[in-house]
């Protein structure tokens, strides 16, 4: 498995700084955002010198880029604002293999209206589903056009939420583009450990056919979210998980500060290695 980190995670708005600092930190990846070009993450427009100074950083500074995010909410209840996400989806789609990368990394939304990533009572709905379905077609139909792959991660706050929704999308849509981002540490709050370690095996069994990238955080025994390393996920068991069903892609940490990062690098690394 390659080592990569959130380029956000760092400092910075040009891509020479950031992906510096990705490197100098231990990792051999990164997973981009374009706020580290010092656009908005999802913007109305990447110009080509843009994109061209992303290429050129990713080989100065000797790391690749794994993915670039491409999230917004997919299942907000306004179909305006659905429809404003797609369009700017669709730029950075466009933009890709200028830079380097072929995964976008989506996020299934929630019909909160404000915060992507906060849960709503509704997310279980069938209309929620519904509308999901609908624009993941449409990006679907934007990856087919620009040669790319889509990354979709369970999220506890999300309308996919677990592994088996996952599992249910992965087989309504039948697309090969459409892939599994799989962070452990987003498939429980709280749990004991021999449960833990139930939910991760059945949902890395559940979704081995189609995990395209792991992410590498933790939770703290508050339910928080921690640094990889410094909670209560089980992490040679997770790592364990993935090598038994032949994973071999990139391992991406974040919901760190940029101080953590050499830190978590070496402790990833030792577990890898």
């Amino acid at each position: 498995m390659r080592l990569g980190i959130f380029a956000k995670t760092f400092a910075g708005t040009d891509p020479h700084t950031v992906l510096a600092q990705v490197k100098a930190a231990g990792f051999a990846t990164a997973q981009y955002n374009m706020a580290c070009s010092g656009l908005p993450p999802m913007p109305d427009e990447i110009p080509p010198e843009v994109a061209a100074a992303v290429a050129d950083a990713v080989e100065q500074n000797g790391v690749s880029l794994c993915a670039v995010s491409g999230t917004y909410n997919m299942a907000h209840p306004d179909p305006a604002v659905r429809a404003d996400g797609l369009r700017r989806l669709e730029v950075i789609a466009a933009a890709c293999a200028a830079m380097g990368t072929s995964l976008v990394t989506l996020c299934t939304g929630t019909r909160d209206p404000d915060d992507q990533w906060r849960g709503h009572p509704d997310n279980g709905s069938p209309e929620a589903w519904r509308d999901m379905r609908t624009e993941m077609e449409k990006a679907i139909a934007i990856a087919e056009r620009h040669g790319l792959r889509l990354g979709i991660e369970p999220e506890l706050a999300n309308i996919v939420s677990t592994a088996t929704k996952a599992r249910r999308l992965l087989d309504e849509m039948g697309s090969p583009v459409l892939a599994i981002v799989l962070d452990p540490a987003n498939l429980f709050e709280q749990a004991e450990l021999s449960d833990q370690r139930r939910i991760v095996a059945e949902a890395i069994d559940l979704l081995a056919d189609r995990i395209g990238m792991g992410h590498a955080k933790d939770r703290a025994a508050s339910g928080a979210f921690a640094a990889a390393g410094q909670g209560v996920l089980d992490y040679p068991h997770y790592l364990g998980c993935m090598r038994a069903i032949g994973f071999t892609g990139d391992l991406v940490t974040h919901g760190l500060a940029a101080h953590e990062a050499p830190g978590v690098a070496a402790f990833l690394g030792g577990l890898l290695r």
